[in-house]
């Protein structure tokens, strides 16, 4: 008898934990748990203040009981914690039980709440594989970068040759060069260097002007 009811029971809260509903609920009081990290960046009146101090502690019992209801839904509870997105969620739920009173861990228990937005992450299975597969596209990222590199580095050279008596101040050397490209690639400051790369020299050089073309459209 006990055994069966112990079954129904897991059997429910594992349909429950499963629903539809119930993960919609948990990204509405995520989303809510954001809100209310943003409104206590403002100078709030007294009774505001602390209806969200009492709205933010019932996001964090809720987070608390939701996390120990996906805990016991678990078919192999073991193996719970092996998950990182299990584990990424304990330590946020966990860390925002702390108390936000004057402590020496004031800021981290502000920091972990703040960081409850993350959850949304492990919530929604899409962005889960979002950043999974960003992560797994780290490690290429520092060949783009020596690609990107080996770009300006080309560009930079031949600037120099060509337009070093031109304006010494950009293009004086190699490494002047680079940052004055990578400043035109990103348009930092683009006024200010606007009259001295386009001067007269420049713009009727038709070198330069396939130069910068490449780079600006790359």
């Amino acid at each position: 008898m006990e055994t069966s009811r112990s079954e129904s029971l897991f059997t429910t809260m594992k349909r429950i934990e499963r629903s539809a509903w119930f993960q919609g609920f948990i990204i509405s009081i995520i989303i809510v748990a954001a809100l209310t990290v943003g409104a206590k960046t403002y100078s709030l009146p007294y009774g505001i203040d602390k209806a969200i101090n009492y709205l933010d502690n019932f996001i964090t019992v809720f987070f608390l009981v939701e996390l120990s209801l996906r805990f016991f839904a678990c078919d192999d509870k073991r193996h719970f914690f092996k998950d990182p997105w299990n584990l990424f969620d304990t330590v946020i739920v966990i860390g925002s039980l702390m108390p936000i009173s004057e402590t020496e861990m004031i800021l981290v228990a502000r920091l972990l709440r703040v960081f409850r937005v993350l959850r949304l992450v492990s919530i929604i299975p899409d962005l889960r594989f979002l950043i999974n597969a960003l992560l797994k596209a780290i490690p290429k990222m520092g060949y783009i970068a020596l690609l990107m590199f080996i770009i300006f580095y080309i560009f930079a050279a031949v600037g120099s040759i060509f337009f070093h008596q031109v304006n010494e101040t950009l293009w004086g050397d190699i490494a002047i060069s680079m940052l004055t490209l990578f400043r035109v690639a990103t348009f930092e400051d683009w006024t200010d260097y606007r009259n001295s790369i386009f001067s007269p020299k420049l713009v009727n050089n038709f070198f330069s002007s396939i130069m910068f073309t490449k780079l600006i459209n790359r």
